[in-house]
């Protein structure tokens, strides 16, 4: 069953986090930052296992936390207005903290141990799907002017992230991260909420 509903802007405060972070690592240096806080396999085989948390407050660059918070802000208030506070800040952790447990997996088998995971990609993908599922007949505007039902363009970028994981699991991107956060956010919506997201992004 879903936690008391009660709503305190949680997302501002995680953006504020975000960003707080990421000055952090321009003013101390982007290396040390991301040593001690991204998702590197071969570091959380030595013991840092909260890297499986502070990953997603790390980001690369400017368009990487741009977007991302940008993402957050847009989708995540909403969802954030639609469980309240507490419950979205359950979801939002657990499929970040899950996503980034799945790609600490698919690396250690792959031999990749000295990748470093950061971003809060995964779980804005499940924050993404979240809404769709919750507000099925909104609309993204791609590129700012071509306009999408929400639920086609999610469904769209699954599409898009499995054939980018198939193609390369080299690729900077941490695809098996978004189709994680994907993934887990299904679950949760399915168990938690009795919520069928198939029928909801589809109508059927």
């Amino acid at each position: 069953m879903p936690l008391r509903y009660r709503y305190s802007n949680a997302v501002l405060i995680l953006i504020i986090i975000n960003i707080l972070v990421f000055a952090a690592g321009r003013l101390l240096g982007q290396r040390l930052i991301a040593g001690y806080m991204a998702m590197i396999p071969a570091a959380v085989l030595q013991g840092r296992v909260w890297t499986f948390i502070t990953y997603m407050f790390v980001h690369g660059g400017i368009s990487h936390i741009f977007f991302n918070m940008f993402a957050l802000f847009i989708f995540g208030t909403r969802v954030e207005q639609r469980m309240g506070t507490s419950e979205f800040l359950l979801f939002y952790f657990i499929s970040g903290v899950l996503a980034g447990i799945f790609s600490f997996a698919v690396y250690v088998l792959t031999g990749s141990y000295n990748i470093a995971l950061m971003g809060a990609s995964g779980a804005i993908y499940a924050v993404q799907l979240a809404y769709a599922v919750f507000y099925p007949d909104s609309y993204i505007y791609i590129w700012g002017i071509l306009p999408l039902r929400t639920p086609v363009a999610v469904l769209g970028f699954t599409a898009l992230e499995i054939i980018s994981a198939v193609a390369g699991l080299n690729n900077k991107v941490a695809h098996f991260t978004h189709l994680a956060g994907f993934a887990v956010a299904w679950v949760y919506l399915a168990l938690r909420y009795r919520i069928n997201p198939w029928k909801e992004l589809t109508g059927r």
